[in-house]
C-alpha cells in the first residue's frame, strides 16, 4: 500500500508557474507509475499527465502539453508536476495517483491510490 500526500498548490496570476509536489510513503515507490488529474467545480476528474515507473514515458493532456512536464525522483519517492503559462482555466483541484505495476494511463479507473489532493487557482 502506498500513501500519497500533495504540496505546492496556491494561487498565482495568469501566466505563471507552480511546481506541485506529489511524495509517497512505502519502500515501493519505483513500483508505480504515477498520474496526475484534475477537478474543476462541477466537472468530472481528468487527465493531465501521467509517467512510467521510472519516468522514461510520458503523457500529457492536449490541454496541457508544452506547459506541463512530469517527472520523478524515486530516491525522494516524489513525484512532480511544473506548471508553466498557467490559464484561468486550468484552476482546478489536482490529484495524484499510484498504479501499481502500470505503465502510466489517462483513466482514473486503472489507478489504485490516490492523494487528497491540493488547489490550483490561477487568476485573471
Amino acid at each position: 500500500q502506498v500513501q500519497l500526500v500533495e504540496s505546492g498548490g496556491g494561487l498565482v496570476q495568469a501566466g505563471g508557474s507552480l511546481r506541485l509536489s506529489c511524495a509517497a510513503s512505502g519502500r515501493t515507490f519505483s513500483s508505480y507509475a504515477m498520474g496526475w488529474f484534475r477537478q474543476a467545480p462541477g466537472k468530472e476528474r481528468g487527465f493531465v499527465a501521467a509517467g512510467t515507473r521510472i519516468g522514461r514515458s510520458t503523457y500529457y493532456a492536449d490541454s496541457v502539453k508544452g506547459r506541463f512536464t512530469i517527472s520523478r525522483d524515486n530516491a525522494k519517492n516524489t513525484v512532480y508536476l511544473q506548471m508553466n503559462s498557467l490559464k484561468p482555466e486550468d484552476t482546478a483541484v489536482y490529484y495524484c495517483a499510484a498504479q501499481l505495476y502500470g505503465l502510466g494511463s489517462r483513466s482514473t479507473g486503472d489507478y489504485d491510490y490516490w492523494g487528497q489532493g491540493t488547489q490550483v487557482t490561477v487568476s485573471s
